[in-house]
């Protein structure tokens, strides 16, 4: 079946923070445990990032931002601006360890100024800057390139459909389609960036969305693939999607462990949904929401998600391992990057994925949910 990627975690803006402010000894043992290909390490392979901020960053921000009333249409201000404090030198540090580890880029919003409503929250892209706003990507890849750092591929837009949070932006698959196929494609092959484009981003309840674009044969000349996650819907809406265009890849990029939930329960959920079940219907990577969190779910922006358990609670001087941190580790330690998943069967009660690994190696990840 298919090739992985990789699993993994959001590196979102908060997680950064707080692993920067780990003491140097503690902050290399840690980067070395989660990233490394040793066996005393659980070897994370892939990434996402959010291409400006997302609600798990301290403060809203675009690479653009201007005064209210002005727009910079010719991307004369562009600048990574807050991500060189504490996202870019932690990817760097995680670069060092792994060279080969993939990176997604996401935006939870365009720099306000080309929104239909002149906010973070809502609004859609207006028709005039789409240009700029291909431009935009464009220049962040670049960007983050002349930092040593390759953004593999990106989505257009996480959670389109979900216009209520902090940052977020609604996008109709219409005006995906019309992104992709009139600017966002040409404008990458016209400054020859090969950086993948993901479709999506969003939920399995609506996979109409990403085959709707996928029909539109001028769009779907310049995507790889689809993106989703699993707040609703059926995790089989990833084979539905494959069914339609088996010429395109899937990946799962978000699920989130709550302040509520329970460490089993939350367990046994994930691995049976967000590793097995996105495996066995071609997901090429799995990620869970975020990498880590303070002990209050911080930091957020004013209206981002407030119960958001990270994969570590950092607390400043130490860490401590979440249920997060167990689900990735039960696949990236045992499934690098490379590995093709093979055919298994399915028992009552055990739910199950297997793997080929590239050194010949085979793998079984396996939920007993019976009672004995």
């Amino acid at each position: 079946y298919q090739t992985m990627d990789g699993f993994g975690f959001a590196m979102t803006g908060g997680s950064a923070f707080l692993i920067n402010k780990l003491g140097a000894t503690d902050k290399a043992n840690l980067m070395k445990e989660l990233f490394s290909n040793d066996s005393t390490a659980i070897g994370i392979s892939y990434l996402r990032v959010s291409i400006g901020a997302s609600d798990l960053s301290a403060s809203v921000f675009s690479y653009d931002d201007m005064p209210v009333g002005m727009t910079d249409p010719t991307l004369a201000n562009f600048n990574l601006s807050l991500d060189t404090v504490d996202l870019i030198p932690v990817l760097k540090q995680i670069l060092a360890i792994n060279p080969s580890i993939k990176i997604l880029g996401s935006p939870w919003s365009p720099p306000v100024w080309m929104k239909s409503n002149g906010n973070s929250v809502g609004g859609t892209l207006l028709p005039i800057y789409y240009g700029a706003y291909a431009k935009y990507f464009v220049k962040y890849i670049q960007a983050m390139q002349g930092k040593g750092i390759r953004i593999d591929a990106i989505t257009i837009q996480n959670e389109p459909e979900n216009p209520n949070n902090n940052p977020s932006m609604s996008m109709s698959a219409t005006e995906q389609a019309n992104f992709i196929k009139n600017n966002l494609g040409p404008e990458f092959q016209a400054a020859g960036i090969t950086a993948r484009i993901i479709l999506f981003d969003h939920n399995c309840d609506h996979p109409n969305y990403p085959i709707a674009i996928l029909n539109d044969a001028a769009a779907k000349a310049y995507v790889d693939g689809s993106a989703f996650h699993l707040y609703a819907g059926d995790i089989s809406a990833l084979s539905t999607v494959k069914t339609a265009h088996p010429d395109k890849n899937i990946y799962f990029t978000e699920q989130w462990t709550g302040a509520n939930g329970t460490f089993d329960g939350d367990l046994k959920w994930h691995v049976k949904n967000v590793l097995i079940g996105s495996m066995r219907n071609w997901s090429k990577v799995a990620l869970e929401w975020n990498l880590a969190s303070d002990a209050t779910y911080g930091p957020h922006t004013p209206g981002g998600c407030t119960e958001c358990k990270g994969a570590l609670t950092v607390n400043g001087k130490s860490e401590k391992k979440n249920v997060g941190y167990y689900i990735i580790a039960h696949a990236s330690k045992f499934v690098p990057a490379g590995s093709v998943r093979i055919e298994s069967r399915l028992a009552a009660d055990l739910p199950n994925v297997a793997f080929k690994t590239p050194s010949g190696k085979k793998v079984l990840i396996v939920v007993n949910e019976g009672s004995v």
